[in-house]
């Protein structure tokens, strides 16, 4: 069975399904008694939207001194939002006065250092296993999928530097400016979040895995998707009627990234119900988010703890569904390729 891990968009919230992984990790290191286990041993293929990209690239980043093993545990993986997530939501006093308006709303140059640090110039196509990563080329009005097996067909055409991949998945539109990438034979692309499109990356791997070599079906495939919301905020009927276009920008996004997940979660149930196999397919994701936040944003030491317990408490609400889930894994690897 081809085993699939797909990571939603969702800024810092990408915490929640950090913290999943977490105790994911955790499970599968106890049931082989080697503490080396890491996510990426176990999942034979990976997608992530934004932030869920971010922390794709992470678990799937090569160790410099061991390129088998996987360089971040997914401890490690959550640590960036945890250690970094505040000069990352960060904005200058001139961002502050002008943000509503002219500019966005974050420099993009604290998460710009911060990927370079963590990845280095790592490659997609040194990544430990098939991924896809999403984005959104503006110039070409079309979707960019990042994916790790690209190289073999495109060459330096379909390769790029891990630090641009995830810069461009996580370019919000207000949030982050229009990341600029290169790809390694020197072609570059205008890219925007793949939230816009596709915040739950889930279908997208679907298709592709369907679409690798063996032609696998629905019934040899699992998927784990992890979201990150707990629940969507409300916009009340008397205050949105008067909105114009500025008021809508924000609300419209966040609209569009909800809506999107929800229609692939639709979609997916209604694909593994169809053929009989249900438990092929999982979404785990809070169902509150208690104390914490729901802006992408909001990276104040108090939020980023609250998102935390939000993560470590919706992994002990799955606790049986993990357990299920480290049982399939441990089934054996098979390698998706294309």
């Amino acid at each position: 069975m081809k085993k699939i891990l797909c990571i939603d968009g969702g800024g810092i919230r990408g915490i929640i399904p950090g913290q999943v992984l977490v105790a994911l990790e955790k499970k599968l290191q106890i049931k082989t008694g080697n503490s080396d286990a890491r996510i990426a041993h176990y999942f034979d293929f990976f997608a992530g939207t934004s932030t869920g990209g971010i922390l794709t690239c992470l678990l799937l980043c090569p160790d410099d001194k061991n390129p088998l093993m996987p360089k971040f545990t997914a401890q490690q993986a959550v640590d960036l939002y945890m250690k970094n997530g505040t000069d990352i939501f960060n904005a200058s006093r001139w961002q502050k006065i002008i943000r509503s308006l002219m500019d966005e709303k974050y420099s993009s140059k604290p998460l710009e250092k911060i990927l370079l640090k963590y990845f280095g110039n790592t490659k997609l196509s040194g990544l430990l296993k098939p991924c896809l990563i999403t984005a959104y080329d503006i110039m070409e009005r079309k979707t960019h999928f990042f994916a790790q097996h690209d190289y073999k067909r495109k060459g330096d055409g379909g390769d790029f530097y891990v630090r641009d991949v995830c810069r461009a998945t996580s370019a919000a539109p207000t949030y982050f400016e229009t990341a600029l990438v290169q790809s390694i034979s020197g072609v570059t692309y205008p890219l925007i979040d793949g939230g816009i499109f596709a915040n739950d990356p889930a279908l997208c791997s679907y298709s592709e895995v369907r679409n690798s070599k063996g032609l696998p079906t629905a019934i040899n495939m699992f998927i784990l998707s992890i979201g990150t919301e707990g629940e969507n905020k409300s916009y009340h009927y008397n205050k949105a009627k008067k909105w114009g276009a500025i008021q809508w920008i924000k609300p419209v996004i966040d609209i569009m990234m909800s809506a999107s997940a929800e229609t692939t979660h639709y979609h997916l149930q209604k694909m593994f119900e169809a053929i009989g196999k249900p438990g092929n397919y999982i979404r785990i994701q809070p169902k509150s988010l208690g104390n914490a936040k729901p802006e992408m944003d909001d990276a104040s030491p108090n939020n980023l703890n609250a998102l935390k317990e939000v993560g470590i408490r919706t992994a002990e609400n799955c606790n049986a569904e993990l357990d299920s889930i480290v049982d399939i894994l441990l089934e054996g690897e098979d390698k998706v390729e294309f």
